[in-house]
């Protein structure tokens, strides 16, 4: 029982940062139809931020709770500012171009941003300083909860509540509601769209940049190629609960993770990827559209 519940809790922290980084997919693509496939890479030099930031705080002394909310700050920040300037840069000048230009300069991007990593840093793995201590009151619970699982899962779901209050409530989240549901309209009546989808890019950007955080301190390691296998699990996360749905992007993302966390149990962790992409299939066979998406219907 202790190893079922072992394996419960590994998936929904599998789950809770692909959620992280799935968000930025289905967002941007709520917005503006547009599969950034440079998002794993933001994950990416999110985490080497965090990286360099703190290495350089630890040398000069700060208390761990201080590198850890100026390390979170700086990844976000200089995550969403790369996000900007992608969208300003390989997307906004495509975008109403033909749908397969603005799909090849995504590719490109994301081949871009790995060869710069690559050549600013290294190609070998570094080791990541551990920022989450192991809380004293987790140690009877250490054999199937980590201290680090359970800040993923709360940090998660601060997120997730922040997000749907963001989106829900305020000026700018309803701007982008009404942005994603027809453009041309959202202009009409004095909204900035293209100050909209910069937003866009820049939360989600920044959401990736603390998944980033999150799973190297929880790994221990980084490399100039994680965001490429993070990016297209969690692009298959969003899809699979429903490209464009926020609340589908987390339980694709959970589903994908107790899945993937199951069959590395039971089965083999050789067959880890196998099993989340059938899974994969099977919705999209049964139903395309993803678990919480709303199918689509093109007039003629």
């Amino acid at each position: 029982m202790n190893y079922f519940i072992e394996l419960f809790f590994s998936g929904l922290t599998r789950g809770a940062i692909y959620a992280l980084i799935a968000l930025g997919y289905t967002m941007v693509y709520g917005i503006i139809g547009l599969i950034n496939f440079a998002h794993g890479e933001i994950y990416m030099i999110g985490a080497f931020t965090s990286f360099v930031v703190a290495s350089v705080l630890s040398i000069y002394g700060f208390p761990l709770i201080a590198i850890v909310i100026m390390t979170g700050f700086a990844a976000a920040v200089w995550a969403g500012a790369y996000g900007y300037t992608i969208e300003k840069l390989a997307y906004k000048p495509l975008r109403h171009a033909p749908r397969l230009s603005p799909l090849i300069s995504a590719i490109g991007m994301s081949i871009l941003l790995q060869n710069y990593v690559l050549l600013a840093q290294t190609s070998d793995f570094l080791p990541f300083p551990k920022l989450i201590p192991d809380f004293p009151f987790m140690e009877r619970y250490a054999d199937v909860l980590g201290s680090s699982d359970l800040v993923i899962l709360l940090t998660t779901t601060a997120v997730m509540i922040l997000l749907t209050f963001l989106i829900k409530y305020t000026r700018i989240g309803k701007a982008m509601r009404a942005t994603a549901q027809d453009t041309t309209m959202a202009m009409l009546v004095g909204i900035n769209v293209n100050r909209i989808i910069s937003i866009t890019f820049v939360i989600g950007s920044a959401l990736a940049a603390i998944g980033g955080l999150l799973i190297a301190s929880h790994i221990g390691q980084i490399n100039f190629y994680i965001g490429f296998i993070a990016g297209i699990k969690a692009f298959t996360a969003a899809v699979l609960g429903g490209i464009g749905s926020i609340p589908g992007a987390v339980l694709g993302s959970l589903v994908l993770g107790l899945t993937e966390s199951f069959a590395t149990g039971y089965v083999s962790s050789d067959y880890e990827d196998v099993f989340a992409f059938s899974l994969l299939v099977l919705i999209l066979i049964f139903k395309p559209s993803g678990l919480l998406g709303k199918a689509v219907i093109k007039k003629v």
